[in-house]
């Protein structure tokens, strides 16, 4: 059975903060269990959205329509519009997602977004700047860790500067990979160590075979 990750799709949405963990979930390569996991996208509408990188992305479905119960994971990338009211909705969606005990990961923006609706207020979390979060008025600050991510029971939070430290926190959530898998992973894509390489090689023969 799919286990199925949605992510969120805006206009402005910040494609490098999302794209190592929604391309590594859905390629397959290396995974625990090979053929589990599918990205489906998420719009206020199901209406075309564009990207900072000027990307077109038509969602998959509308944010009302989207139930906890189907999902193992929200996804909130980054945009322009968080520090406004545009995408409430999204916010609102996460709440009932960790009502439900389904993840959610947000990454810069999102972080902000998670801030008003009152997720962080008891939670250890992160975001591109302390100061940042203090202008969503929430009451979370003594909570707030200097550091590229951070996971604190179902909520994943990240700065803007650290998609990697984002999707090793997603994957690991997730048991999309083998710890030691995992690790080689993070060696080879953001520390750029080869030997992280040799490890997944060896991996996915062991799988092969």
């Amino acid at each position: 059975m799919k286990k199925t990750v949605h992510v969120a799709v805006y206009d402005t949405l910040a494609d490098w903060e999302v794209g190592a963990a929604t391309a590594h979930i859905a390629n397959g390569s290396f995974h625990r269990e090979p053929g589990t996991f599918e990205v489906v996208t998420v719009g206020l509408t199901t209406e075309p959205v564009t990207t900072t990188g000027r990307m077109r992305v038509t969602p998959d479905l509308a944010v009302a329509d989207l139930d906890p119960a189907d999902s193992v994971m929200l996804i909130l990338p980054g945009a322009d519009l968080w520090e406004g009211e545009q995408l409430t909705p999204f916010a609102h969606k996460a709440r009932q997602f960790v009502e439900a005990g389904v993840p959610v990961a947000a990454i810069c923006g999102a972080t902000f977004g998670l801030a008003k609706e009152g997720l962080l207020d008891d939670r250890a979390h992160t975001s591109n700047a302390a100061e940042y979060l203090g202008y969503s008025g929430y009451s979370g600050a003594e909570h707030y860790v200097e550091a590229p991510a951070v996971t604190d029971r179902d909520v994943i939070t990240a700065d803007a500067m650290s998609p990697f430290e984002f999707a090793r926190e997603v994957f690991a959530r997730l048991g999309v990979y083998e710890p030691h898998v995992l690790d080689a992973w993070y060696k080879l894509f953001a520390q750029k160590d080869p030997s992280g390489y040799a490890t997944l090689a060896e991996y996915e023969a062991t799988q092969a075979s």
